[in-house]
């Protein structure tokens, strides 16, 4: 079970670097909006087929993703590194993402979605490079 302080911290935010590469070891990464799937562990995102990641995600679905806050007082420090895999994006995906962002109900949407299978939260506000850790595998 994931720890209620990592699903708060991803939801509190709303944009995601996501890293990707390619089948020649080429890596990229590239800042996204996305909403939290609570219920089904999955980060909804869009990106356009021609993006660079987007090409890379149908070379290969692995990808690492990184959530920051940004602040210059180190007690409040707080990040997440999640690493997961892409899946093309379905018409629940597409509900959690507007209702996030109802801006993008009018947009044509290409979602993206990744479920997680590792993260770690880095929260100093819990102690000074205080970890809280999720695998899928456990």
């Amino acid at each position: 079970m994931i720890d209620q302080r990592i699903i708060d911290f991803i939801k509190r935010h709303h944009v995601l670097t996501l890293a990707t590469v390619s089948n020649e070891g080429e890596p990229y990464c590239a800042a996204c909006f996305y909403a939290y799937d609570k219920e089904r562990n999955r980060l909804i995102f869009t990106s356009d087929d021609t993006t660079r990641h987007a090409q890379q995600m149908l070379q290969s679905a692995k990808v690492a993703i990184g959530i920051t806050l940004e602040t210059r007082i180190v007690g409040k420090v707080q990040g997440a590194q999640i690493c997961g895999i892409a899946l093309r994006g379905n018409d629940e995906d597409r509900k959690i993402y507007v209702k996030r962002f109802p801006y993008a109900a009018v947009a044509p949407l290409n979602l993206w979605a990744v479920e997680p299978t590792f993260i770690k939260l880095t929260d100093n506000t819990l102690g000074f490079g205080k970890k809280l850790i999720w695998n899928s595998q456990e």
